[in-house]
């Protein structure tokens, strides 16, 4: 017999759900770039020269631009969305101000289209109205939470982190091995890790897992194989 309580456990609820949400979207991708841009700038260095110190050099060097590179570009995307939501919620408490009869009849419209009576829905609206206009209003209309809004900080240092966490993975796998050993234990490392992070962002995302991680694989296995030929070629003309 089902009972009515507090929420179920494997659901999210809350305020913060967006942020998090906003910061694991972050993190997720950022591991993924990690591994794929450091692992193909690896693969690529290793077919073209055995040295451990050329090879390691290469590689941090791309874990450093690439863990500033995502952090910089996270902080600009969502402080643009943020400026965005601000500047839709400013709007919002100044139509409040100036027309609040029309804003009522607006939200008592809107629930009306999500299938109550008029009269019910007039008058969950003026409940709402009388309890925090502002928020029922950015809520129903606009579908943001206030209280809420993305953090740029937030996703820039998730980002970062997540990156260098990801990158470190192929540096590993490429410089601990034997040298004959080393572009396989690598592609099967990075890989194994594709698999995870594709698996992980579809969950986030509620798609399908098994083709969410066949692109990131596919696209990894790609990028490893490209750079490794360039590499190789570039190993062979003496560059």
């Amino acid at each position: 017999m089902q009972t009515h309580g507090a929420p179920h456990p494997h659901e999210p609820h809350g305020a913060g759900l967006t942020s998090r949400l906003n910061w694991l979207r972050a993190g997720v991708l950022g591991a993924n770039d990690g591994i794929v841009s450091t692992a193909g700038l690896v693969v690529g260095v290793a077919a073209a020269t055995t040295s451990s110190s050329a090879i390691f050099t290469a590689g941090i060097a791309g874990l450093t631009a690439g863990a500033i590179s995502m952090a910089v570009g996270e902080y600009v995307s969502v402080s643009t969305q943020r400026d965005s939501e601000r500047a839709l919620l400013a709007k919002e408490r100044t139509e409040l101000t100036e027309e609040p009869e029309y804003e009522l009849t607006e939200l008592t419209d809107i629930y009306r289209a999500k299938g109550l009576s008029p009269e019910t829905a007039r008058k969950v609206a003026e409940e709402l109205t009388a309890h925090d206009a502002f928020l029922a209003h950015a809520e129903a209309e606009l579908g943001l939470n206030p209280h809420a809004l993305t953090n740029p900080w937030q996703a820039a240092i998730s980002s970062a982190i997540s990156f260098i966490l990801g990158a470190l993975l192929p540096l590993l796998a490429i410089i601990l091995p034997p040298t004959t050993a080393r572009i396989p234990v690598t592609f099967a490392a990075v890989l194994v890790a594709l698999a995870i992070t594709g698996s992980v962002s579809a969950r986030l995302g509620g798609s399908n897992r098994g083709r969410a991680v066949l692109r990131v694989v596919i696209g990894g296995a790609l990028a490893m194989a490209v750079t490794y030929g360039i590499g190789q070629l570039a190993g062979v003309a003496g560059v």
